[in-house]
């Protein structure tokens, strides 16, 4: 499906009105580097996910990123359907806070045709899906895009109600038609016009509104599905609410209706496993969703941290109050070409605020970064300290992150360097048919770095391009430690022919993967990883998701080429004595785990870190670098007992 646009003629206009910095807000000494985000919404593109879109990114009143992408424009107005429900939302917040409404007004107040427990479900249920009421129209019934809210009203009264009000939470639309007409009938205006008299004018929001209800499928009924905006009408809003409701000196919302909508409205209402925020942020949590938005984090209080109102086609509004930025992705998807690549328009941009958030760390921490030249491409580094180098080497799915526990401890000590391998995080991309070593990468890394030789320390895959860099380069390392290490003897050597067979059934299986859905398939993957653990390891899920999510998952959507040794390792491994000190780390949940790396090498140190299993430096940080450290400095290999309490893990320790 091709979009739609509903351009008009107001970019000129658009533009003279478009956000001014306000005088009593500082502008940032130094803009971080958001051109990260621009480069994933360029890739979908690319793809043809999207035949365009609008990408915008801000910090209290100053945008940071504004891009344009395909056959998108400043003026290009499309349908967002559910990100609608925050600008809903808040027509109803400045509706209560003028008295015209309560939150806890139920809906028979204001509409006698509703009986029961619709009539009982109040304001605020209506705004939170715990009203009780279906989602939408029943298949047999006529699809709900109607032309006005008291028609709707009208086809929605005969409904049975799902649920009493309060005690379950069920995502929809039709609810929420419902909250609209209370608001017609409490001021004697339509909805369209309460939008633009309390929210889109005073923003200067011209080219955004919910009439009229579209025909299309997918963009209705109306306060839930039929909004209609531009990148920077959205960005206004997103403005004022990150503002807590004042917008260039003058309040439009109250600083209770803020708090009101950012509240948890769930209470003790069931929640079904599955929902949004467990997709978007891998986090079990009660409270989800306020008015409107969800609440996909928390801090130790519930407040809410990171708000957002996603749509199914791709538009996706956030405001990040630990970080203070605010955002919006506007698109509309191509779903036979989403579907055929096993894309999911609904759950893509959740990563855009992970992105920004890694932008704005690295602005912070003020760390030596850069890229270096390899082969065929470049590597994106990070460095930390003073002293002898330690090359930190991530596992698959991941990228030079999954190191925040480490950076602070270890560059005390050391020169600490981190980068995304190959195909991961900032780095190049693989191409098919190109074979280029991860161990020729880092030698290359270190050539550009100015470094002799180093420690170094890898996980997982990491861990297998140590012992690639042993066996290629062994006059390049100081020490090898291999965390989670394993010998990947299922990989193809070098030199393996690829045949024709072999690629057929690799074809087969990435058309069975985009089949199943790349989103699924990512969530499997932090399952396994997860699988064995310590006891803190539900603590360390979101922030893994967080990496995975991030993930562009090129590797096991592509032909790769050959990146490893692979089966040829143990060979190339045996054919020579080895000049540095080497160490294996495991998990003791991995513990008993069949080891190859350890039945290969059995007079190779291995030592346990406690209360960990496979995503150990994450697990338990603690024990992690004190082994590295021990063993770095001290080439110590006995007993590790220091374990990180279960509240400080998952807090990043990377920024200084």
């Amino acid at each position: 499906m091709r979009a739609r646009h509903l351009s008009q003629g107001a970019g000129l206009l658009a533009a003279a009105m478009w956000l001014t910095p306000s005088p009593a807000q500082p502008v940032a000494p130094a803009a971080p580097d958001l051109s990260p985000l621009g480069d994933r919404v360029e890739a979908w593109v690319a793809e043809g996910i999207y035949p365009g879109a609008g990408l915008i990114v801000g910090q209290a009143d100053n945008v940071l990123l504004e891009r344009y992408f395909g056959v998108y424009r400043a003026d290009t107005r499309v349908h967002v359907a559910s990100a609608g429900k925050w600008l809903a939302a808040a027509t109803i917040a400045a509706l209560v806070d003028e008295g015209k409404l309560r939150w806890d007004d139920p809906a028979g107040k204001w509409i006698a045709e509703l009986t029961g427990p619709m009539a009982r479900a109040t304001l605020r249920q209506l705004l939170s899906h715990t009203a009780g009421y279906p989602d939408y129209q029943p298949p047999s019934r006529p699809r709900d895009h109607y032309a006005t809210l008291a028609e709707s009203v009208a086809h929605i009264a005969p409904l049975a109600p799902d649920a009493d009000p309060g005690t379950r939470f069920r995502y929809g639309g039709l609810a929420m038609q419902v909250a609209g007409r209370m608001a017609e009938r409490a001021t004697g205006q339509t909805w369209d016009r309460l939008f633009q008299t309390r929210i889109a004018r005073p923003l200067g929001m011209i080219a955004t509104g919910f009439a009229p209800v579209p025909d299309e499928p997918g963009f209705s009924p109306m306060l839930g599905g039929s909004a209609h905006t531009t990148l920077r009408d959205y960005a206004r809003f997103l403005q004022m609410i990150a503002g807590g409701g004042m917008w260039h000196g003058r309040r439009l919302l109250s600083s209770d209706a803020i708090e009101e909508m950012e509240r948890d409205q769930l209470g003790s209402a069931m929640l079904m496993p599955g929902e949004y925020v467990d997709q978007a942020r891998a986090s079990s949590f009660s409270g989800v969703y306020g008015l409107g938005q969800w609440r996909e984090e928390i801090d130790g209080a519930g407040r809410a941290t990171l708000l957002s109102s996603p749509g199914w086609a791709g538009a996706y509004p956030w405001v990040d109050r630990r970080s203070g930025i605010w955002g919006f992705i506007l698109a509309k998807v191509d779903t036979e070409k989403a579907k055929a690549l096993g894309f999911s328009s609904f759950l893509a941009g959740s990563v855009l605020p992970v992105l920004a958030r890694d932008a704005l760390a690295d602005n912070a921490r003020g760390w030596q970064h850069g890229y270096a030249p390899i082969a065929g491409g470049r590597l994106y580094w990070e460095a930390s300290g003073d002293g002898p180098p330690l090359i930190l080497l991530h596992g698959h799915s991941l990228d030079r992150t999954m190191w925040d526990p480490q950076m602070a401890a270890l560059s005390q000590h050391f020169r600490v360097i981190r980068y995304d391998l190959r195909g991961y995080g900032r780095s190049t991309m693989p191409q098919e048919g190109e074979n280029r070593l991860h161990a020729d990468d880092l030698r290359l890394l270190m050539d550009n770095l100015g470094i002799a030789r180093a420690h170094v320390v890898g996980l997982s895959l990491g861990g297998t391009v140590a012992l690639d860099m042993l066996a290629l380069h062994p006059e390049r390392l100081l020490s090898v430690m291999a965390a989670s290490g394993d010998l990947f003897d299922f990989y193809p050597a070098p030199d393996d022919p690829l045949t024709p067979t072999a690629v057929a059934s690799r074809r087969a299986e990435i058309a069975a993967l985009r089949a199943g859905g790349i989103h699924a398939f990512k969530r499997r993957w932090l399952d396994d990883l997860t699988r064995r653990g310590g006891g803190c390891v539900g603590a360390i899920r979101p922030g893994l998701w967080a990496q995975i999510a991030k993930w562009t998952a090129w590797q096991p959507l592509h032909l790769e080429p050959r990146l490893l040794l692979g089966r040829a390792l143990v060979d190339r491994l045996r054919a020579r004595a080895w000049p540095v000190p080497v160490q294996i780390l495991t998990g003791d949940a991995d513990r008993g785990r069949r080891n190859g790396l350890v039945t290969a090498f059995p007079t190779v140190p291995q030592v346990i870190i406690p209360n960990s299993g496979h995503m150990m430096n994450m697990e338990n940080p603690l024990g992690f670098n004190a082994a590295v450290l021990r063993f770095t400095m001290t080439g110590g290999t006995g007993k590790i007992d220091d374990v990180t309490p279960c509240t400080d893990v998952g807090q990043s320790t990377g920024a200084p």
